[in-house]
Parts: C-alpha cells; structure tokens; sequence
C-alpha cells in the first residue's frame, strides 16, 4: 500500500499491490536502489498500474537496506536519467525516514511498556491496598461475630465521644452479659455456644443504628457505644428487651435467651472518659445479675 505521496497527478495512494509485481516491491526484496530512465522498456514495471499516470521515469530506493520497511521512489513526467548523486541522495533520504520510523517504534514499544507496568503497579498498589483494609478490618472486628472487637470498638468510640463532649451531646454506654451461657456450653456445647453469641450479636445491629457503636467485649460480654441518647435510658434496653422476647418466641432455639444490661449515661459538660463508662456500666450490668440471681433463689 502506497503511504503517501507528492505527485502533480494521483498516482497509487490507499491502494494495494503484491510485492512481487511493482518495484517498490522488488526495491525491498533484492535490498537495492533501482533507476528506470523509460518505465515502457523495463520489463520490471507493471505497465497497467502506470498506463494512467504521468510517470515515465523513476528512481526507487529502500527504506533501510538490512531488513527493509518500505520504499521511497521519485518519478519523472519526461524521460529522465537521475545521477548518481542523486540517487545518493534519495538514498540518505530513505535511510533518515528508517531512522525515524525506528524511533517511533522504539518510543511506542517503550510508551506501551510504561503504560504496561503503570497498569501492572496500578494493579499491586489496589491489591495492597485490599490487603491493607483487610488486615485493618480483621485487626478490628471479631471473627465470631462480625461486630468490633475491643481494639475496634476504642478506636470509634473514642472518636465518638470526643465529638459529644465538642457538641455538648449526650450519650449512653451498655454493658451486656448472656446469662447462662456457661450451662448453655455444658448442656449443648460450645457450637451450641457460639451460636447463642452470634445470635445476641445479631440482635444488637437490629436494635441499634448504624452510628452506634456495637462490640464484643470478650467471651460472653458486649457493649453499646450510643452517641445523641435520649434522656430516659429505659427506652434503650426495653428496645432489646422485646427483640429477645420475639427471638425466643418465633426462632426455636434449644434455649432460652436472656441477658443482664447496665447502662451509663454520660451527663453533658462532663470530661468522662470511655474507660470510667464502661467500668460504670459493668458494675450497673453485675448489679442487675445479682438481682435476678437473688429472685431465682427466692
């Protein structure tokens, strides 16, 4: 296919021709310039493609002689014999178009092999970056439960409550423990076990809003982060309360679901920290367990 060309007249542009019928062909394949003073009498030139053209002489050189590329030809509308120098010059002409259209092959092997390894570290740094949030999410979150673990619930609930202090906001802080769960481990198993921690943790995130922060403490144990609480602390665990009657009516389990909750308010303009809530809201959780403890005896 002719590339390009400089012509008073069309000639061949957009078109296509074997190697082995025209003489930029033969140029390429024999590795040699090529001077027809008279296309008529040569025996190389396809006279059908000429016939319409004004062409009558040529010169034809390779674009680079190891290995060529294309051609570049010079054509004549009169009979003419081209000097060596001439052709010399065609031929520095070809060779300089070789060198440029190596250097554009260079540059674009080396441009598709930087976007390569730009896409292959795009690649690395998103899969590092997965595995990052992943070791992040496992460093937080309890494996049983799917709820923050203690480290996890810190980090939020630290954040959490220096916001209310800011904003002069109220909060609460639930301490839970599962009563029973030790006889549940004895009778039923420690499958049986995990399943009764799995099941409290899923009433939890149903109870609560996504902006509280929900963790497992430990073993049997949970707490409840609530910034912006309402006043009567009552609403909160009664909230639950009817959660775990409906679980235990409608779900069928093996046991019998019941939990002991102490909940601490934190009173506005109060420099509480998250350590003394919870420590509060533990004492408050034990106290109600005394309680029931006390009335099973009765």
């Amino acid at each position: 296919m002719l590339l390009d060309e400089d012509a008073i007249a069309p000639l061949w542009k957009g078109q296509r021709f074997p190697m082995s019928i025209c003489i930029s062909g033969y140029t390429m394949q024999n590795r040699q310039s090529v001077v027809i003073s008279d296309i008529y009498k040569d025996e190389r030139v396809p006279f059908a493609a000429y016939q319409p053209t004004f062409v009558k002489s040529l010169a034809m050189v390779p674009i680079r002689m190891c290995n060529p590329i294309g051609a570049i030809g010079t054509y004549w509308a009169t009979l003419h014999q081209p000097t060596g120098e001439k052709v010399k010059l065609l031929q520095a002409l070809a060779d300089t178009t070789a060198v440029a259209m190596e250097n554009v092959q260079v540059y674009n092997e080396l441009e598709q092999r930087v976007r390569n390894r730009t896409a292959a570290l795009e690649k690395e740094i998103e899969e590092h970056q997965k595995v990052e949030a992943e070791v992040k999410r496992l460093s937080l979150t309890d494996q049983l439960t799917g709820l923050y673990n203690r480290r996890g619930f810190f980090l939020f609930a630290e954040q959490q409550l220096k916001l209310v202090h800011r904003l002069q906001k109220s909060c609460c802080l639930l301490f839970i423990d599962i009563d029973g769960l030790k006889q549940i481990n004895d009778t039923f198993g420690h499958e049986v076990g995990d399943r009764v921690i799995a099941d409290v943790a899923e009433l939890l995130s149903q109870t609560y809003r996504d902006s509280d922060i929900i963790a497992r403490w430990g073993g049997d144990e949970f707490v409840v982060f609530i910034p912006k609480c309402s006043p009567h602390t009552n609403a909160i665990t009664v909230r639950l309360q009817t959660n775990v009657d409906f679980f235990n009516q409608n779900r069928g389990r093996s046991y019998h679901l019941s939990m002991s909750i102490g909940v601490q308010e934190c009173v506005i303009n109060e420099d509480v920290s998250l350590e003394k809530l919870i420590l509060q809201a533990d004492e408050l959780m034990y106290q109600q367990k005394r309680v029931k403890r006390s009335s099973r005896i009765d």
